[in-house]
């Protein structure tokens, strides 16, 4: 029986990125940093929750692409206050 020879594995596979847990990259911005990712579709948020995750993105960044009918002032970004 003849054996293929060894091939040595390509130096680019220690290039390749590793699955990242979002979840968990989240959950420690919050824990370690008070930084809070959410989507405003989370199904984990009831209807209130939802709405309030939509004023304050529309509030501090401008309305997004995906709801109401134009940009606003700014095109996307804040119309007021905010940080400077």
């Amino acid at each position: 029986m003849k054996i293929p020879p060894a091939r040595y594995p390509s130096p680019l596979g220690r290039m390749q990125a590793t699955p990242m847990d979002v979840e968990a990259t989240k959950r420690q911005g919050w824990r370690e940093q008070h930084i809070l990712v959410i989507s405003d579709e989370d199904e984990r948020l009831d209807f209130l929750e939802r709405q309030l995750i939509r004023s304050i993105g529309e509030r501090l960044y401008g309305q997004s692409h995906g709801h109401g009918q134009g940009q606003g002032q700014g095109q996307g970004h804040p119309t007021g206050g905010g940080h400077g």
